[in-house]
Formats: structure tokens, C-alpha cells, sequence
């Protein structure tokens, strides 16, 4: 039973019948002017730029295809610094709880002569959007919130630290790989300058994602590319554009906002019985779940290490101790560290992201197995 959905999802049906339609007979380079394949593979990657901006009330010129949403991430965080530069513009706001593709590009600005402010959550997993706020000042230069976190899910404040920067030329950034067509009400904020997303955490295909680079009346995002070698992207991501990918990543967008009420009812049902099934052991839930997405919770088991309880559900359940990006030499959780959640309980503390997908998990046998090593 895989339930580690906020790594990554399974590809649709659906999407994996186009993509492989198009690397099959579709096969052109979108760069590729002068003949058909080329003006077709054109055509595809143009439809798929304005299926993801308008579920995003976006321009189709502002969506920059990357490889992911850690390549977005990097694009807006260190693409905008140049800028700071040159107009001395040197503070940077952001939160504890980011994720690595976030964190460790503010860490080399900070290397480089930037201030950063890294907001702390609330004991519940959410940051105060009046003290995101509050640290803002003349010289800011960036604010970047991720959506919803993904080891916890909780939702962050995006609206009210949109309604609070109107007027403030600071450019704001969300990574949003764990909401986008799952939660997407409040990406539709236009104050919102920046956004990453990634097609692999909404059920399309992996290595394809995007920035979105909204304008500001006629002004765009000031980055400056960290790759050159090409103008596609318009400059900013260069490199051939992986039609096939990008036309599944349109494709599950399609589905995911489509399906997006059936998906939700589902997974919040699945949700009530994972609470149930793990009721027997006394879980203590991490954060507040009235701000939670409907497919995660965040658990730790009394007197259990995590590792051990991932041993014993080896071949029954799939879930995962902590962020993908930090799995293969793993660390305790700096977003549980940076709730106050006591040291025993990050060192057991699992995720459990499912999907509307999943069928039903054998909670008994889950349980069996836990209380055998108690």
C-alpha cells in the first residue's frame, strides 16, 4: 500500500497514454520551425502553456517550463538576486519550513552578503502571516511562503500576506508543487509574482514543472537566468523543451482541476479511516488539522522510532519519515524541530500522504505489527 503521495504520485492513465503517444509519433523539436514535426511539437507545447496558465488566471507568456518545481524554486530565489544588487535591495523574507530548494538558495544568498528572515511556525505548523508581514521592510526584496508544507500539509496564510504586500514592491514567491490542483484558491491571487510548480505531485509525469512569472502591468519578474545556451523560455530556462512531458504535465493539470471536488471527497474520507485505523496506537498528530490538505497527516507513535515502525509495515504499508529531498542521508525534521515538537516524537514522526487512488489499507495488520515491537 503506497501512502507516500507527497513525494510523488503515479502517473494517470491518461497522461501516460499521451505522453507516450507523443514520443512515439509526436516527436518533433518545438524549435524546429521549418517542417511539420517541428510546427506540431510548436502547437503541442503552445496548448499546454495555456491549459496551465489559465488554471492559474495567468498570461500564457507567463509560464516558464522547467524540470520541476526545485529548478522553479532555484530560478526565482536566486534568478531575482541580481537585482537586489543593483538596487540594494539585500533583504530577503521567507519561513523555517521551507523546503531544501528553497532553503539552501537563500542560504548561498546569505553567504553572499543577503539578509535573510526565516519566520518561525506555530506550534501547530502554520507561520503568522502578521509576522511574515511584520518583517518586511524598505529594503526587502523578496518574500518567499510556500503554499502548504509537505511533511505536514498545513496550509499557509498565501491570501493575507497577499492582501498585506499590495502597495510594497517586494516580489513575492510561493512554492506550491504540494497545492497546485489541489488546493488552488489562493494562487490565484495576482500579487502572487512568482510561483513553482512541479507535474509529478498532481498525478502527470516527473522531470517537468514550472515558474510562473507573472507581470506587474508591464513589467516582468527581473530574473537572470542561471543556465544559458539557448532562448527558449524566453531566455530564462534554455535547453529543448521535453514536449511530450509538457503536454502530459497540461494534461493532468487538466484532469486534477477537472476531478478536483470527487478527488478532495475521497481523500478526506480516506482520511477519517487512516485517524481510525491508527487509533489503537495513541498517535499524536503534528499540527493543526483544520489548515491540513485532506491527503496528509504527520504522526508520531509513542515509544516507536520511525524507522523501526517503516521496517515492520515493509511490504504492507509505504510511508515515509520525513521530505524525499533529504531521504537518502536523513535528518530529523527541521519543520517538526521548528514547531517545538519534542525530540523523541520528530525522531518518530511519519508522513502519510495518500490520494484518491488509494484503496484501503489493512490498519489491523498495521497495528499487529506496531504493538510487536512495543
Amino acid at each position: 500500500m503506497y501512502l507516500d503521495n507527497n513525494a510523488t504520485t503515479q502517473v494517470d492513465k491518461r497522461v501516460a497514454e499521451e505522453i507516450m503517444q507523443l514520443f512515439l509519433e509526436d516527436y518533433g523539436n518545438a524549435g524546429s520551425r521549418t517542417h511539420e514535426h517541428g510546427q506540431r511539437a510548436q502547437q503541442i507545447a503552445n496548448r499546454a502553456r495555456s491549459v496551465i496558465a489559465q488554471t492559474l488566471g495567468s498570461r500564457d507568456d507567463e509560464v516558464v517550463f522547467t524540470s520541476g518545481a526545485t529548478e522553479a524554486n532555484n530560478i526565482a530565489v536566486l534568478g531575482i538576486a541580481p537585482e537586489g544588487l543593483r538596487t540594494d535591495h539585500r533583504h530577503i523574507v521567507s519561513t523555517s519550513i521551507e523546503h531544501k530548494a528553497v532553503l539552501e538558495p537563500l542560504k548561498r544568498l546569505e553567504d553572499s552578503g543577503f539578509e535573510v528572515d526565516l519566520i518561525q511556525p506555530d506550534q501547530h505548523g502554520r507561520v503568522a502571516a502578521a509576522d511574515v508581514l511584520a518583517a518586511v521592510r524598505p529594503d526587502t526584496l523578496l518574500v518567499s511562503v510556500m503554499a502548504a508544507n509537505n511533511e505536514t500539509g498545513i496550509i499557509q496564510p498565501i491570501e493575507e500576506i497577499c492582501a498585506g504586500l499590495v502597495g510594497h514592491e517586494a516580489w513575492l514567491h510561493v512554492d506550491a508543487a504540494q497545492t497546485y490542483g489541489k488546493h488552488s484558491a489562493p494562487l490565484l491571487d495576482r500579487r502572487i509574482d512568482l510561483m513553482s510548480l512541479s507535474a509529478h505531485k498532481v498525478f502527470g509525469p516527473k522531470g517537468v514543472g514550472a515558474l510562473i512569472a507573472r507581470r506587474r502591468g508591464y513589467r516582468r519578474p527581473p530574473l537572470t537566468p542561471l543556465t544559458v545556451g539557448g532562448g527558449q523560455e524566453r531566455g530564462l530556462r534554455p535547453g529543448t523543451l521535453p514536449v511530450p512531458l509538457v503536454a502530459g504535465f497540461a494534461r493532468a493539470a487538466e484532469l486534477a482541476f477537472e476531478e478536483h471536488a470527487a478527488r478532495q471527497a475521497a481523500c478526506k474520507k480516506y482520511r477519517a479511516d487512516v485517524i481510525a485505523g491508527l487509533a489503537p496506537l495513541n498517535p499524536v498528530l503534528h499540527g493543526e488539522h483544520e489548515n491540513c490538505l485532506p491527503h496528509v497527516l504527520n504522526v508520531s507513535l509513542p515509544g516507536l522510532d520511525s524507522e523501526a515502525v517503516m521496517v515492520a509495515w515493509r511490504e504492507l504499508i509505504e510511508v515515509s519519515n520525513g521530505s524525499a529531498c533529504t531521504s537518502a542521508s536523513y535528518e530529523p525534521s527541521h519543520v517538526l524541530a521548528a514547531m517545538g515538537v519534542p525530540k523523541d516524537q520528530v525522531l518518530g514522526a511519519l508522513r502519510l500522504s495518500w490520494s484518491h487512488l488509494s484503496p484501503p489499507a489493512d490498519w489491523p495488520e498495521a497495528v499487529s505489527r506496531v504493538r510487536a515491537l512495543l
